[in-house]
């Protein structure tokens, strides 16, 4: 019964939502901050589903103007807790497939957000180009996804470069956010699904790095955000998939 009534509300708050959001978008089309907006509102959604979310962000991160945010992306349910670490002036990077989802495609698409095809190689690097042509001209900050999908319970997938090159083109930082582990958390049965802890680390300077050293920053970020993850699950008990 608890499922079919979270469920039935779900429902209703999405196409709400959605149908309310593009018309704000619609109206802030000025705004750089139509993505921290929205993530307010989808932040809220986390305790329909049982969940309690704590952030913690680094005070060095706070005082960073602009970045490449790079989080790691579980399931589902990165859109409720990780939508409650999201800073202003920030738009996401996500897959052109998005905007084919019912409500939720039309609104990712009304706040801003950028669409890549990272099917296409040679289209995925010059939208990233683009995005960083973007980053220069307008002062807004990224946040990127850099495994491409959701892990669904299959532990950290390989990071792909794109965000790690779009960092070094534009000159700032990348600041890493970590959520705890949450595949087969929530059972949607269940008044009570535990707490999430959500973390925003310290940025790791990109100033003076070239190209050729991509590779070591993505694996410097990666294994910095492992590390995070395993100190986050410790925390609340959970055990972490490798």
């Amino acid at each position: 019964m608890l499922f079919l009534i979270r469920m039935a509300l779900l429902l209703w708050l999405i196409v709400g939502v959605t149908l309310c959001g593009i018309v704000f978008c619609l109206l802030t089309l000025w705004s750089k901050n139509r993505v921290y907006y929205i993530s307010r509102v989808f932040a809220q959604v986390g305790p329909l589903f049982g969940l309690s979310v704590e952030v913690r962000v680094a005070a060095l991160a706070k005082a960073v103007p602009q970045a490449v945010y790079v989080a790691n992306h579980q399931n589902n349910f990165d859109l409720f807790t990780l939508a409650k670490i999201v800073p202003k002036g920030v738009v996401t990077v996500g897959k052109t497939s998005l905007r084919w989802i019912p409500f939720f495609g039309a609104l990712y698409w009304a706040s801003g957000n950028i669409l890549i095809n990272r099917d296409n190689r040679q289209q995925a690097i010059a939208t990233i180009e683009q995005v960083v042509a973007s980053m220069k001209k307008t002062g807004l900050s990224i946040w990127m996804f850099p495994e491409g999908t959701r892990s669904r319970g299959r532990g950290w997938l390989p990071f792909k470069r794109g965000a790690f090159h779009a960092a070094l083109q534009a000159g700032v930082p990348i600041i890493p956010v970590v959520c705890s582990s949450t595949h087969g958390q929530v059972n949607l049965n269940r008044w009570d699904n535990g707490k999430v802890l959500v973390e925003m680390l310290p940025p790791i300077d990109t100033a003076g790095l070239l190209e050729i050293d991509v590779v070591a920053l993505m694996k410097q970020c990666e294994q910095q955000m492992h590390d995070t993850q395993q100190r986050l699950d410790n925390e609340l008990g959970k055990r972490t998939l490798a």
